[in-house]
């Protein structure tokens, strides 16, 4: 089965000393859960005892399997007993929410069960900024009790994780339509539209990031439906949110109106030299790193250029893949929408300790052409070996430092997630629903193929023992026992 691709003026003096502050305040001891695992956004997980072998038909393995909605492209998250995931409403866990919406569940980890539901309705506007029938995309972050997402409206959310069973309403934000025991408790949001005059091209999704108490997303500021213009230019690409109260902190729209198609990437932060800096991808095909508390520019790149040629390209490549920064380096992978056509692909190690304009000298190396396809997947980085897979299905094993391939394998099938490292092994989905488990090293080792019934077109999770894969309609704990 082949799936069809988814449709998907801040700071004065004093409030920079408050940034500040808000950067360097240390987040709460606890259980959090995100997309990459970690703020560096490396898809590497420290669960261990995680299984490499297990059958759907037979239930082998199988912790517990529920069924989502009909089309699921945000990765499940795991934290504090608890699984959540966006998807749309075609799967109806409340009967009374009938209708194309989209929504984000959340389940028990222990034996799946539902636990509540944020719903959406889907925008006005149409398929342009909304496309039918796909639900929430952003993989959520658990943290300290509470979610965060970007929702198909563009909306910066943040939920209670208890909902409404708790039997209060937290939060400034009171105006929730439901309030049952199935629903969400929204604490605040930031709707993007309405106050920052974004305009996603065809569907919102940031998976946010937190370091102290801001949080970075992106905005999915894009281009039109025609794919002519960008209808908002002056609307920011990329934010940081008090994640305490939704305020915007600050702001940055570098692409402007050199925005290629939509902007889907996510943010990463680390510590390069002494210097934290948080980095995007940007839709215009550039990488941006910013200081975290006020968002002055430290460096960008050019990762849509050709290394070979001192020529600016004849098309130039969008960013759909999320940077990891790992051992003063950021590595990425670009590529465009495959509705928009194949287009060049590049992996890039590149030097993260510069300034100004670095898209000269600031590569360490680079793989392209026959050698790295077009890609929408994350990297995952570990004991010095970089796991990275393109669109078509080949999946490589290199040298972290040096790019040199120590293997590769074909999964024959089209790669729209990204692999996981976790407990020696590497776990890799694909469009036909089949999840290769390969072991970790320098030596190629297939441990086993499984298919899990339908497409999988985001990343496996792993939590305490668990390893979570979201199907485009199901969602699949499995274990050892």
């Amino acid at each position: 089965m082949k799936s069809q691709r988814a449709r998907w003026p801040y700071l004065n003096a004093s409030a920079l000393v408050g940034a500040l502050m808000l950067l360097t305040t240390p987040a709460l001891s606890g259980d959090r859960g995100m997309y990459g695992n970690s703020p560096s956004r490396n898809m590497v997980s420290p669960a261990r005892n995680l299984p490499d072998r297990w059958d759907v038909e037979s239930g082998k393995g199988i912790k517990w399997s529920v069924p989502l909605g009909s089309e699921t492209y945000g990765g499940p998250v795991a934290a504090s007993g608890k699984v959540c995931v966006g998807t749309n409403n075609e799967g109806l866990r409340i009967p009374q929410l009938s209708g194309d919406k989209s929504v984000v569940i959340c389940f028990d980890s222990r034996g799946g069960e539902f636990l509540w539901q944020a719903t959406h309705d889907k925008l006005e506007q149409g398929r342009d900024v909304d496309w039918p029938l796909q639900g929430v995309c952003s993989t959520p972050l658990i943290e300290e009790g509470r979610l965060y997402y970007v929702n198909n409206r563009a909306e910066l959310v943040c939920l209670d994780a208890e909902g409404f069973r708790d039997g209060e309403n937290d939060g400034p934000f009171k105006s929730e339509v439901r309030s049952g025991r199935f629903d969400a408790d929204v604490i605040w949001k930031l709707d993007m539209l309405a106050d920052l005059k974004v305009v996603p091209h065809n569907q919102a999704l940031s998976s946010p990031l937190s370091v102290g108490n801001l949080l970075f997303v992106g905005t999915s500021n894009g281009i039109d439906g025609d794919h002519r213009r960008v209808p908002s230019p002056q609307a920011p690409s990329f934010l940081a949110v008090d994640k305490r109260s939704g305020k915007v902190v600050w702001q940055d729209g570098s692409p402007g109106d050199r925005i290629l198609d939509g902007q889907w990437s996510n943010p990463a932060y680390g510590v390069v030299k002494g210097v934290p800096q948080v980095v995007f991808a940007g839709g215009d095909g550039w990488v941006y790193s910013f200081r975290p508390q006020d968002g002055q520019l430290i460096w960008k790149f050019d990762a849509s250029r050709d290394p070979e040629s001192a020529q600016p390209p004849a098309k130039r490549t969008n960013i759909i893949a999320t940077p990891v920064i790992h051992g003063g380096r950021v590595y990425l992978g670009i590529g465009n929408d495959p509705e928009t056509g194949d287009g060049p692909g590049r992996l890039w190690a590149i030097d993260a300790s510069g300034q100004g304009d670095i898209s000269a000298n600031g590569a360490v190396w680079s793989r392209g052409g026959d050698d790295f396809r077009l890609t929408l997947s994350t990297v995952a980085i570990h004991n010095g070996l970089l796991y990275a897979s393109d669109l078509a299905g080949f999946f490589y094993c290199l040298d972290a430092e040096t790019g040199k391939e120590h293997w590769s394998y074909d999964a024959f099938a089209a790669v729209w997630g990204s692999p996981l490292v976790a407990d020696g092994k590497v776990y890799l989905a694909d469009e036909d629903g089949d999840v290769a488990v390969l072991q970790a090293g320098t030596e190629k080792k297939l441990l086993g193929e499984y298919n899990m019934g339908g497409a999988i077109l985001s990343s496996p999770a792993a939590e305490d023992g668990v390893l979570y894969i979201a199907t485009r309609d199901r969602l699949f704990a499995i274990t050892n026992q």
